[in-house]
């Protein structure tokens, strides 16, 4: 086997490299990264000295590029994480989604048809592109309202979001237009190591261990379901063997938690592991901040068609893959020192404007 993974310096592509490498002991495995702000080398640190793992840093949007590697390198799998991914920036600035979401994306998409055209026409079975997509291209939940599945319409509702759905489309325009083998994941939130600290879980830990406030947005009782990032990982290896052509699939970790309950599982976990000095909780740290403009209420993932078709479920709790991911942070505190730059402190200070305390 030999794996193509965009995004491959992120925090999903990194621990999807390190999984192929350990359940594919015969494959070659190339990492293709842009390294923008989220994407860095130290995350594939373990995995440099690998003579079965390739880095290249690209554009998904370079042609020419793309075109070389996938002409030289040959694979039969691609993993298309590449990818925009946070709302608040979004929000922010929609103009990077877009050039990375939409336009790249498309441009990565000719480009991978013209190679495998060329390669796997007359043996389609033998090529597979599996493109990462979120849930939240079907928009809000309430607590009454069922999951969403794979029959759920798409209702984008942030730039983020309409960003991943005008990708998605054009997964499967170029499956049923042009014959391309595809395979479409929609995700719920992952979590766990290398994940870039922006995200809720490494942001409240980060913030927690370093004495400053914890914003939570809004009142915190919007809901996101939670997915262990090996769990997921081995979806998309999964969707990779078993996974239908032309086929959708959403992959969730059936852990549905507030934002307010999540961070106060961070603060009484590390109460335990890393108790402040002065004897009291993290959680008076936590501050409510002004909500986030058009905040999706919920997210919640029936994964039933996965578990079916791809022979896969979630196997990490929550609160196990939580107990992993603090360990993993507080034994790599100087990885979080070194990702954070001074530029992203300053967004963070701009952005989140304390209006109450708990």
């Amino acid at each position: 086997m030999r794996f193509l993974v965009t995004g491959a310096a992120g925090f999903i592509g990194s621990n999807l490299v390190r999984m192929l490498l350990r359940q594919y002991p015969e494959s070659q495995v190339l990492s293709y990264d842009l390294l923008t702000y989220a994407g860095s080398l130290a995350n594939l640190a373990d995995v440099q000295d690998e003579t079965r793992h390739e880095f290249v840093k690209g554009d998904i949007g370079d042609g020419a590029l793309l075109s070389e590697i996938l002409a030289r390198f040959q694979p039969n799998v691609i993993f298309h994480l590449a990818a925009e991914t946070h709302v608040d920036r979004s929000i922010q600035s929609s103009d990077p989604f877009v050039e990375a979401n939409v336009v790249g994306h498309t441009r990565m998409l000719e480009t991978v048809y013209l190679y495998f055209k060329k390669l796997y026409e007359k043996d389609q079975q033998r090529f597979k592109f599996i493109h990462v997509s979120t849930d939240e291209v079907f928009g809000s939940l309430r607590l009454s309202d069922a999951a969403f599945d794979e029959s759920t319409a798409y209702n984008p509702l942030s730039p983020y979001a309409a960003s991943k759905a005008a990708g998605d489309h054009m997964v499967r325009a170029w499956g049923n237009t042009y014959g391309l083998p595809t395979v479409n994941i929609n995700c719920s939130n992952n979590y766990g190591p290398y994940q870039f600290p922006e995200k809720l879980i490494p942001f409240m830990i980060m913030r927690a261990l370093g004495g400053e406030s914890l914003p939570v947005y809004g009142d915190g009782k919007n809901v996101r379901d939670w997915l262990y990032v090996e769990d997921h990982c081995a979806a998309l290896i999964a969707a990779s063997e078993k996974g239908k052509i032309g086929e959708t699939y959403c992959v969730g970790g059936e852990s549905e938690r507030s934002n307010l309950q999540v961070v106060e599982m961070v603060c009484n976990a590390l109460d335990e592991v890393k108790p402040r000095v002065e004897g009291r909780t993290y959680k008076e740290q936590v501050e409510f901040v002004a909500d986030r403009p058009g905040h999706d209420f919920r997210y919640a993932i029936n994964c039933s068609k996965a578990k079916a078709d791809l022979e896969w479920m979630p196997v990490t709790s929550f609160e196990e893959g939580l107990k992993h991911t603090l360990a993993w942070y507080l034994h790599n505190v100087q990885w979080l020192d070194d990702i954070r730059s001074d530029e992203y402190r300053q967004w963070i200070s701009a952005h989140y404007k304390v209006k109450g305390s708990v």
